[in-house]
């Protein structure tokens, strides 16, 4: 099944028992989100602003689910990446995510989904659509199971050959 009405995220991975998979591969995300804006102003990242995402996995992962995020990106990095490299230090890491960054340079003979996508307990994918200038789209929900292997077995490839978030540093232009 396919659908386009899908759960709020926070719904998801509510549900979620034992994993929660990210796959990211753009350079732009939500240019105008306030805490991008205020960062591109010099405001630094603060972790409280972030609070709710903090709380939502540090809930999910005492329950025993495996967080797992990895970033597909170009180098040099955009500045949005800058940012995303920073809250990732800030935020992502301390909540208890596990990062991983992969050079695009290093992705060319893997085959990957169109869009970033999240893998619930390896039976449901949630894909994000953006629009071209990394606004939010809308998300669509597959619990297909030839989608989901295949997005499964994109992100391990992906997270095997990827650098952990401690060990990468951004290449700035």
């Amino acid at each position: 099944m396919t659908t386009t009405t899908v759960p709020e995220f926070k719904d998801l991975i509510a549900q979620t028992r034992f994993s929660a998979l990210h796959l990211e591969m753009r350079d732009q995300y939500t240019p105008k989100g306030a805490v991008f804006v205020d960062w591109k102003a010099g405001v630094p990242i603060e972790l409280e602003r972030h609070q709710a995402w903090v709380d939502l996995v540090g809930e999910t992962i005492g329950r025993g689910v495996d967080w797992r995020r990895a970033r597909i990106v170009s180098e040099p990095v955009t500045e949005f990446i800058r940012y995303e490299h920073e809250t990732t230090t800030i935020v992502n890491v301390p909540a208890g995510e596990n990062v991983r960054w992969l050079p695009r340079r290093f992705a060319s003979d893997l085959l990957l989904p169109g869009n970033d996508f999240w893998v619930f307990d390896e039976k449901l994918v949630r894909f994000t659509h953006f629009t071209g200038d990394g606004a939010y789209g809308p998300h669509e929900l597959t619990d297909d199971p030839r989608i989901v292997k295949a997005c499964l077995e994109a992100f391990e490839a992906v997270w095997a050959r990827a650098i952990d978030h401690k060990d990468y540093e951004p290449v700035s232009a």
